[in-house]
């Protein structure tokens, strides 16, 4: 088998689509499912299966597909380096980041990784965090900002946290509780909830609350904009859990008060795959990002 082929076989993985596939490697049709089918022969099982309706891999065909990502990834890792001993700062550098990134400024850090570093492209994707985890174990992203769940934390990640953040509700002025110092999740139990998706490590810590204080909550509105979420609670359609970087923006149509029995906290950390050889735009990102967000945020966070 050669590079080319496993670039297409990754590239169908992708796309589970002949002619999709070839238009994202530049091919005709015809040319890459001829080098499927001789990659196929070469290994001596069938990697893909072919119907009328759809295409999609065989269990030999996804396994050849981690491992294809991974020498990809190894060979372009290593021609950066070898850019970087020529004095080249070229690159490339996929991030993962939550939806609510609180006292982490990433926008920040991206404008001055691209001031030091020019030639480096940069890419960030927004997802939830269980999403952007499955992504770096299958080497899509380098790194993630994400929160940990007990799924994220299973295996293959490295893992560093930079914040650990209270959350608060998020209430109408007007409410009955907005006066209260402190609110019981329990006195939460007749709300309707304006939550972020299915997925989401707020919702899940929101539910988690719930069932601790005996009830299930009732999320009618869905959002996974912080600042979209704090305007439908202004208009009085819900009440929100949200961490306190959020909570505490200045409104004169919300108040926010912490939450107790129990008390919840959100944590953002930094994650790659462990194991994987980063490249040298991989691990200077790295390094600029705990230099910024290791202490300072973290103590920015915890303030009251």
């Amino acid at each position: 088998m050669d590079l080319r082929q496993l670039r297409y076989l990754v590239a169908l993985a992708e796309e589970l689509n002949f002619t999709r596939a070839a238009a994202a490697e530049h091919i005709a049709q015809p040319a890459l499912s001829q080098q499927i089918r001789r990659l196929e022969e070469e290994v001596g099982v069938g990697l893909v299966e072919r119907t009328t309706r759809k295409v999609a891999l065989t269990e030999a065909g996804e396994l050849l597909a981690v491992r294809a990502r991974r020498i990809l990834a190894e060979i372009e890792i290593a021609r950066e380096e070898l850019d970087a001993l020529r004095g080249v700062d070229v690159g490339h550098v996929t991030i993962g980041a939550i939806h609510t990134m609180g006292p982490i400024d990433l926008s920040l850090a991206l404008a001055m990784f691209h001031e030091a570093h020019p030639g480096v492209a940069l890419t960030v994707r927004e997802q939830i965090s269980e999403e952007s985890a499955e992504l770096l174990r299958a080497d899509k992203l380098d790194l993630a900002f994400l929160s940990v769940t007990e799924r994220v934390e299973s295996h293959e990640l490295a893992l560093h946290q930079l914040i650990s953040e209270e959350l608060m509700v998020l209430l109408p002025r007007d409410h009955a509780l907005a006066g209260r110092a402190r609110v019981r999740m329990a006195e939460l139990a007749q709300e309707h909830f304006i939550s972020f998706r299915q997925g989401a490590r707020l919702r899940e810590l929101l539910f988690s609350a719930g069932r601790d204080a005996q009830f299930e909550p009732r999320v009618t509105l869905e959002s996974n904009e912080a600042q979209r979420i704090r305007a439908l609670v202004s208009r009085g359609l819900g009440v929100a859990i949200l961490p306190r970087s959020d909570a505490m923006v200045p409104s004169e149509d919300l108040v926010a008060a912490p939450i107790v029995d129990p008390v919840l906290r959100r944590d953002i950390t930094l994650a790659w795959r462990a194991g994987r050889r980063q490249s040298p735009a991989t691990a200077a990102f790295l390094e600029l990002a705990l230099e910024m967000f290791g202490d300072g945020a973290a103590s920015a966070a915890n303030r009251p």
